[in-house]
């Protein structure tokens, strides 16, 4: 380092300012230079990584792509700082060991966030590639919460790193979270009825949920700690706080094991005769039938006498729960009963109503 200064010295002719701007400029240039090749090898690092069948090399290499040259940029340029710092005696300078042990406490606590976030979505894709089912709720409350304890972490040994004492921040943390709850109840709500639907699991992010207790129905594409997100069936956004979860029913018809088809065909009371053959050719029908559900409740039976019609009830259960699906095997259900009925020469009723004329008596002779 002395035969550095030396030469510098020689080179400046032995003005300070000059030297100084030159160390100043020297490392700068390094730090530029050296940031340029970092990336450079990270980007080929990347392109090698996305090759392979591992995730995991991927991710890490991809959350470190943007972090790395920052924290190479703070180190050396404190570096530069500590020498302006040897030759100008001011008090800002002070500031440049606090804000370097910030700044590369930030770019690590970015690192593992984005290395989590990377590492969630890894799982997920390898649970799609191997056709296996996609918990995607678990793996995102797992991110959240590893993400959570990151942060925390990183602002308590930053405070550590200021100077101040963890043990008074904790005491003061406690007294001030009883103002704090009572400042944001709501949010506290919220939060622990997010807690509640990680730990439940009454639904998941994909599925179809709807509350008797309010207008609520659509599809889940969003759990987070605050409100759930859900879009509605014609297409609309719906952010719904949590809390509201822990005070109403949701039904989940996606998770339904079958679905079930329940109608009532009424017949003329003409063909009173052919009831009880029709019956038969339904549920014979309905037994022969491959989409149907044999192991559910099956019921075909005449079921009341309306006000113009004799009412069969028809009661079954599909195999799928697809609700396109459904609606295709039901319409083959239903243009079958049409036949089963006109084959029987019988027809379908529909409301009709009798009057009754009397003759008009002639007018009695004056």
């Amino acid at each position: 380092m002395q035969k550095f200064d030396f030469w510098l010295g020689r080179l400046t002719g032995g003005d300070t300012t000059l030297n100084l701007a030159l160390q100043v400029f020297l490392v700068v240039s390094l730090v530029a230079i050296g940031n340029f090749l970092l990336r450079r090898l990270l980007d080929r690092l990347a392109a090698r990584t996305a090759q392979t069948a591992n995730p995991w090399d991927e991710a890490l290499v991809n959350a470190a792509r943007r972090p790395l040259p920052l924290l190479a940029w703070i180190v050396g340029l404190s570096f530069a700082a500590r020498i302006v710092q040897g030759e100008a005696d001011a008090a800002l300078f002070d500031a440049i060991d606090p804000l370097r042990t910030i700044g590369v406490i930030a770019c690590l606590t970015w690192f593992l966030v984005r290395l989590i976030g990377n590492m969630q979505g890894a799982i997920v894709q390898r649970q799609i590639d191997r056709g296996e089912g996609v918990d995607r709720t678990t793996v995102d409350a797992i991110g959240k919460l590893l993400r959570v304890s990151v942060l925390i972490t990183a602002v308590l040994v930053g405070l550590q790193s200021l100077g101040f004492s963890i043990s008074g921040v904790l005491a003061f943390g406690g007294i001030g979270g009883i103002a704090v709850g009572f400042a944001a109840k709501d949010l506290l709500a919220n939060f622990f009825g997010g807690l509640m639907v990680y730990l439940d699991r009454p639904f998941a992010v994909g599925d179809w949920i709807r509350s008797p207790d309010k207008e609520l129905e659509g599809t889940v594409e969003d759990i987070g700690w605050r409100l759930t997100r859900i879009r509605t069936f014609d297409k609309r956004p719906l952010y719904v706080p949590n809390s509201i979860f822990t005070q109403i029913a949701v039904e989940n018809p996606s998770r339904m094991s079958h679905r079930r088809i329940k109608e009532h065909i009424g017949v003329r009371y003409d063909d009173m005769a052919a009831v009880d053959g029709i019956v038969a050719g339904i549920r014979r029908m309905l037994q022969e039938h491959p989409e149907i559900e044999q192991s559910q409740t099956m019921i075909v039976n005449l079921d009341a006498f309306g006000p113009s019609s004799v009412d069969i009830l028809v009661y079954t259960f599909t195999r799928t729960t697809v609700w396109v699906d459904y609606h295709v095997i039901k319409q083959d259900i239903l243009l079958r009963i049409a036949a089963i009925v006109a084959a029987h020469g019988a027809e379908i009723a529909f409301p009709t109503r009798t009057l009754h004329l009397l003759a008009e008596t002639p007018p009695a002779a004056a």
